[in-house]
């Protein structure tokens, strides 16, 4: 009997001290959306997938690249006068009055917190002067940004059946949207108020409508940054959020999940990335990597850039540089501190991670007779080989007529 309460005793505090979650932790989630990416946003390292590159309807969750492109075009603070196409849009919206004037940052909070499709569209024509044009730069812009499985026709994701995205490549528009600050002040957000305008007396009152930052909700996640829910009848629901934990960013996007899981499973996701892998600083920009030591040269070798990388976290192994040189002898050539000389790739496990370039840390200069040879001999004996072949048959024909 004592020994069973001893047993009993281990296995409770075991429980208590290393929760189920932590044990469970390696388990991929099972998601419902028909196509799913989750995506480190440092590297752009896929973390989990389904289907990532099959493009469907995603509704609302358009409207992050609206908001990228406003953010990149436009100041806050900027006057937007309402045009005539605005208040006739359908779905939801905040009905926009025609001529009158408010501030990006009012229509930016519309969009992303009421997901008001007149907001995206009033913020369509002041940027690009109509629907069409300004759909033509979302297309480009997202081909800017690596997307290659995306079709848009309209700012706010009305269902058209060509306006089209995959889920990896609604990941990818997000990563660059988090560069900037303003986004995620308005995406977490938990309501606003749009002053009393030119054209309406009221004030306009927003909530925001994302779980994953709403204090109390199931799947609040305190590192979430925001996020975009999207929905219509054809393209059924899809999410797209950002969270950041120790300095770690991962991205979920989750489109066309007929169940409507997304909140519930963006938790899990996140928890899932957050719990399993790691993001690691492998160098720094400026920092020494290495030394070239070939041909009688002493050159430190300096990273170019910061390299981070992606692993698991129980796998401890560190990745390892291996010089491309090319052919390319550095004895032959002339170069200062902070010229790029050479390229590393990253190696580990036998795979390569990447590669990074590598600055040399100090200057080096051959003499004029030195750099003269060398061009000499590199470039210029392989003109002399015919001339030499030609003169030993010019001097044998003339050794055989003379005999």
């Amino acid at each position: 009997m004592k020994k069973t309460k001893v047993i009993l005793t281990i296995f409770i505090l075991s429980i208590c001290l290393f929760p189920f979650s932590v044990f469970a932790q390696s388990v991929e989630p099972k998601v419902s959306a028909d196509s799913a990416v989750l995506m480190d946003a440092t590297t752009g390292e896929i973390l989990y997938s389904k289907n990532a590159d099959k493009a469907y309807p995603p509704a609302s969750t358009t409207k992050i690249m609206t908001a990228l492109l406003t953010l990149e075009r436009c100041s806050l603070d900027d006057t937007v006068t309402i045009g005539k196409t605005p208040p006739l849009a359908e779905g939801s919206k905040i009905y926009l009055i025609e001529g009158e004037k408010l501030k990006v940052r009012d229509l930016l909070y519309a969009l992303l917190l009421e997901s008001a499709n007149d907001s995206a569209e009033a913020l369509a024509e002041h940027i690009s002067g109509n629907i069409s044009s300004f759909a033509k730069e979302m297309n480009s812009r997202a081909k800017e940004l690596g997307c290659e499985n995306t079709n848009f026709v309209n700012p706010s994701g009305l269902y058209n059946p060509n306006h089209k995205i995959s889920s990896k490549d609604l990941a990818l528009i997000m990563r660059e949207l988090m560069k900037h600050q303003e986004y995620s002040q308005i995406a977490k957000s938990l309501n606003y108020t749009i002053k009393p305008s030119n054209k309406s007396k009221e004030p306009r009152y927003i909530w925001n409508k994302n779980k994953l930052v709403i204090k109390g909700s199931k799947y609040y996640l305190e590192d979430c940054e925001g996020g975009k829910t999207g929905y219509t009848i054809q393209s059924q629901h899809s999410y797209v959020a950002s969270a950041c934990r120790n300095n770690h960013r991962i991205i979920v996007a989750l489109v066309h999940d007929k169940n409507k899981t997304f909140f519930e499973d963006s938790f899990e996701l996140f928890n899932y990335g957050f719990n399993n892998f790691e993001l690691v600083r492998l160098c720094s920009k400026g920092e020494v990597i290495t030394k070239y030591t070939n041909e009688n040269l002493n050159i430190p070798l300096v990273a170019a850039e910061d390299f981070y990388y992606i692993r698991k976290k129980e796998n401890c192994k560190s990745p390892n540089f291996v010089l491309s040189r090319g052919g390319t002898s550095l004895a032959s050539k002339s170069f200062k501190s902070g010229d790029t000389v050479l390229n590393a790739n990253i190696v580990i496990d036998n795979k390569s991670i990447g590669t990074i370039k590598l600055n040399s840390g100090k200057d080096h200069k051959i003499n004029s007779v030195k750099q003269t040879m060398l061009s000499f001999s590199n470039n210029t004996i392989i003109y002399l080989i015919p001339i030499a072949l030609l003169l030993l048959l010019t001097a044998g024909y003339l050794h055989k007529k003379m005999n």
